[in-house]
């Protein structure tokens, strides 16, 4: 090595693992896996060519017509216009200046907080917390609640057997536990490794892998269903049952359907643990509509066969079974019902409760979900109360825009949409996360100004009014303490800020200067400070816990702390199997499982009833419009990328194709369309049409195509027809709730067509920055 190189090591963390960082006389070269990550995640390799990239925003940036007019301007013109640089002062001052307009004009209800919490693995610079702190001190906002990945559980879930977050927060049942006692594991939407990758707020150790591999060797068998083969490891040897999309409720009740006609259901567990089964068999037996739930009724509809479900349904009954459910199933109309029917037919077989079986809510979505690590309550930064209580589902930000004032439903109550004229979003990516972009695209027209904090040029940032240079968490020093990861380490910062880039907490404690509150925003400390508080109030809690942890400046030397693993794993509602007097479920009416809700039916839902129950999809293969869009549309999560995150990064485009997201296409639709592989297909419906890259392989259900999220938004400027370029599959996703109960995103309820794009192809011009002009 030449005498002048000097090379360190640092460590940091982010939601797809631990790394070491290597710098090089101040450049970043290389991400290393920590030691106790055995398999670490390979794209954060794509950090070492953006964090200095042309796309980097290089300093305070402000749409031009909007310089020019404010909130008078032409706001169509977001997403296409040039951007002029200005200060930080004068940027600061902009944004106070908005910010008390908006609030003096039409109160803090009109001002919206946008952010999704998958900014930063750090607990400090936690992009929701800082926003959420910053606008609660100044008078509140409009919030958003749940979640794009799973809020037809979060609203569902209460209702009928507990909360969703206590489940996911060390409540499942532990892997270690179905490696020991589960006989036979039903995946309803598989168990994708690549979901497996991320954890929220961490990843110390990646586990998924070895747990199944550990279940597979001692005899546990595996059952895949869902439309796509490769949601299961091929090293689990899983019998793959490829239903129709949409289908999961009919199966489910035509599995419960044969437990009732040949007495294998539970009916002690039921009567001692449960309410309302004798209100849902009539319903499943055909009695109150003449349609009996059987598995010939199932198989009308799911295209599996009807003797294949009732054999299912046999070794669930006669073998230690653990319902597993995917998050994915409950992002599709009616997604509610898919939920409730599980957890009925988990109740029916009566192994609740016990050593690895009853029913778990997302195994392998996320790297922690069902760890067995030591769980505890890392401080985080206080928040304080929103003096707005308007809230809305998170998934119906365009509705809001477009429908100000309008009432809705929602889980029970009714409530009014806020007229929103001020957008500050900080974290998050709506032009990935929503669906139908073309119609958010118009919706966003409607705010009079949009505020940004990004690192990059990504589509949020080229949709802005006002755009300012975020840090990313290599520029900075964070903690990562995941609540149910086990693995606290600390983020030394690796590298100086990019350009004029600041932090959040920094951008926010010179604005909040301006408008009078910044003693009480920073509380008069800077980030070290803050992160050495934020410590030692965990540490406090640990020795009330009996946890021995180290002092701030000894856990920042050595660089990991790992909370004490339980003797024995979790077993969820243990407790309320062994007494279910003494310990009754803390969110249902009755403190049983509901498999009939009194409470839901008195709603008055017509697309959320009493109990489980079949609804047709509004778009599935079964139905008039697949006649026009013969293809079904699944949007899951990538496996270069954790949602849109570094997008722009080499690991992730190298695994295009032409420039293009990927697309997997059965062969046999392939064959029909006269497409090869390596086509480039044009995909669309009546919402919008993309370009993607084609991989044909019998991974999917023949009628089913897949192509993942995240894909930067490119839409082509010159047709207005809605194509983006490089294939965002959220131009073709339905923007319409899962139902008046949870309002939830639906995105994989959708049909397209796809034929071979034989023009010349259009330049991907995602990871091109905005034109950038003077005043």
């Amino acid at each position: 090595m030449d005498m002048k190189t000097k090379q360190i090591e640092k460590t940091t963390a982010t939601h797809w693992g631990s790394y070491k960082a290597v710098v090089e006389n101040g450049q970043l070269i290389e991400m290393k896996g920590v030691d106790s990550d055995i398999e670490p995640t390979p794209f954060a390799q794509s950090y070492v060519d953006t964090i200095d990239s042309p796309l980097r925003i290089a300093q305070p940036m402000v749409r031009r017509g909007f310089l020019e007019k404010r909130q008078a301007s032409d706001r169509s013109k977001r997403g296409t216009e040039p951007f002029v640089p200005v200060s930080w002062d004068d940027a600061e001052q902009l944004v106070a200046d908005e910010l008390s307009r908006v609030r003096d004009d039409f109160g803090n209800e009109a001002i919206y907080a946008g952010c999704y919490g998958w900014a930063s693995a750090g607990r400090f610079h936690h992009a929701q917390s800082q926003i959420h702190r910053f606008l609660k001190q100044f008078g509140g906002y409009t919030d958003s609640v749940g979640s794009y990945s799973f809020s037809a559980a979060e609203v569902i879930l209460p209702h009928i057997i507990g909360d969703m977050w206590a489940f996911l927060v060390g409540g499942l049942t532990g892997w270690p536990s179905i490696v020991d006692n589960t006989e036979l594991m039903v995946c309803f939407g598989g168990l994708p490794l690549k979901n497996g990758q991320v954890a929220n707020g961490g990843t110390g150790k990646h586990v998924q892998r070895e747990y199944m591999q550990a279940a597979k060797a001692n005899g546990c068998k595996f059952v895949n269903i869902g439309p796509i083969r490769a949601d299961t490891a091929d090293f689990l040897d899983a019998e793959w049952l490829a239903p129709v999309p949409g289908s999961d409720t009919a199966i489910i009740l035509g599995i419960a359907h044969t437990l009732v006609t040949e007495d294998l259901h539970n009916r002690a567990f039921l009567d001692k643990y449960c309410v309302g089964f004798d209100r849902f068999t009539p319903y499943l037996m055909g009695e109150s509509d003449g349609q009996a739930k059987d598995a010939d009724w199932a198989a009308s509809l799911s295209g599996l066969p009807a003797d294949k479900l009732r054999e299912l349904a046999r070794r669930m009954a006669t073998h230690r079974t653990m319902v597993s459910v995917s998050w994915s199933l409950q992002r599709q109309d009616h997604g509610e019902q898919t939920y409730w029917a599980a957890t009925t037919l988990a109740a029916m077989l009566g192994q609740i409760g016990l050593p690895g079986g009853g029913i778990g809510y997302g195994y392998c979505a996320e790297n922690a979900i069902g760890n067995h690590t030591g769980m505890f309550h890392w401080a985080s930064l206080e928040q304080g109360i929103n003096k707005v209580k308007t809230i809305i589902p998170v998934a119906r930000i365009a509705d809001m825009l477009l429908n100000p004032g309008a009432p809705f439903d929602f889980n029970g109550r009714e409530h009014h949409y806020p007229d929103i004229r001020l957008i500050y979003w900080v974290g998050g990516n709506p032009f990935h996360h929503h669906q139908d972009l073309n119609r958010l695209r118009k919706a966003w027209a409607h705010a009079e100004t949009v505020i940004v904090h990004e690192p990059w040029w990504n589509p949020l940032a080229k949709h802005a009014d006002i755009a300012l240079p975020a840090t990313t968490t290599l520029e900075r020093n964070d903690l990562s303490c995941n609540p149910i990861d086990g693995y606290a380490y600390p983020m030394e910062k690796v590298v100086e800020p990019v350009g004029e880039a600041r932090n959040d907490y920094d951008i926010f404690s010179g604005v909040a200067k301006r408008l009078g509150f910044d003693a009480e925003f920073t509380e008069n400390r800077d980030e070290k400070a803050w992160l050495k508080h934020l410590f030692n109030i965990s540490r406090q809690r640990g020795a009330e816990a009996g946890i021995d942890m180290p002092t701030f400046e000894d856990f920042w030397e050595h660089g990991l702390f790992q909370v004490p693993t339980p003797a024995e794993p979790n077993i969820m509602l243990k407790s309320f199997r062994k007494d279910p007097e003494t310990n009754p479920l803390p969110t249902t009416p009755s403190g049983k499982i509901e498999i009939y809700s009194e409470r839901i039916a008195g709603f008055g839902y017509d697309d959320c009833r009493g109990h489980a129950t079949w609804f047709e999809p509004g778009e599935w293969l079964n139905g008039s419009l697949a006649k026009t869009y013969p293809l079904h549309l699944l949007s899951n999560q990538p496996k270069t990328r954790l949602h849109s995150q570094l997008d722009h990064g080499s690991w992730s485009r190298k695994h295009k194709i032409k420039s293009r997201e990927a697309m997997t296409v059965h062969p046999e639709d392939a064959e029909a369309r006269e497409i090869t592989d390596g086509d480039v297909v044009r995909v669309f419906n009546d919402r919008g049409q993309c370009l993607a890259g084609v991989i044909i392989s019998d991974e999917v259900r023949p009628g089913v195509v897949q192509m993942s999220t995240g894909a930067w938004y490119d839409p082509d400027q010159g047709d207005g027809d809605g194509l983006c370029k490089h294939g965002n599959v959220n131009v073709l996703t339905r923007d319409k709730p899962t139902s008046k109960l949870a309002q939830a995103c639906s995105a994989h309820t959708c049909l397209v067509q796809i034929e071979r794009y034989d023009g010349e192809l259009p330049e991907v011009t995602a990871f091109i920055p905005p034109e950038i002009v003077s005043r």
